[in-house]
């Protein structure tokens, strides 16, 4: 039976992008960590190397991505000056699966549809930990090699998280 009609799963998704834009990645397998803190200690990684991708949408219907450090969170006023858009919101899972083609794993790398992607300047020079498209895997990858495939604006655009 031949795979031609096939459409590629998140992993696959993932990994045919990643090898497209010459990314060296490396995947690893890890249990269904439930906070943050925990798979960086599975990773024996910081928590901070640990890269979120938060999907954001904009007011005029597009997405952008916004790659936020373990332990922080997105800066609105920082992040609306540097997209120069007023209204910006975070994507409930179902936007978010609309946006990128991914459930959860969520990460530029394989995104359906390739959005801009905002980095926080803290990230940089660091190997960091990102969704990998599916659920129970992580990808390391180098930062500035992530920022330099996907032409990302590095700026600014976190702040300590607060728990209320």
């Amino acid at each position: 039976m031949s795979d031609a009609g096939r459409v590629m799963d998140g992993a696959e998704r993932f990994e045919a992008d990643a090898v497209s834009r010459g990314l060296d990645v490396e995947i690893v397998e890890h249990l269904e960590a439930q906070s943050l803190p925990e798979p960086a200690e599975l990773l024996s990684i910081e928590p901070g190397d640990i890269v979120k991708s938060l999907v954001v949408k904009r007011h005029d219907g597009n997405f952008l991505f916004a790659l936020i450090p373990g332990g922080r969170q997105i800066s609105w006023p920082e992040l609306r000056a540097v997209v120069g858009v007023n209204k910006l919101r975070i994507s409930d899972d179902g936007m978010a699966l609309d946006a990128t083609g991914y459930q959860c794993g969520v990460t530029p790398i394989g995104s359906t549809t390739a959005w801009p992607v905002v980095a926080d300047e803290r990230i940089v020079g660091r190997r960091i930990a990102v969704g990998a498209g599916t659920g129970g895997r992580v990808a390391f990858v180098d930062a500035d090699a992530l920022v330099a495939a996907y032409d990302a604006t590095v700026t600014d655009i976190s702040a300590e998280e607060t728990h209320h």
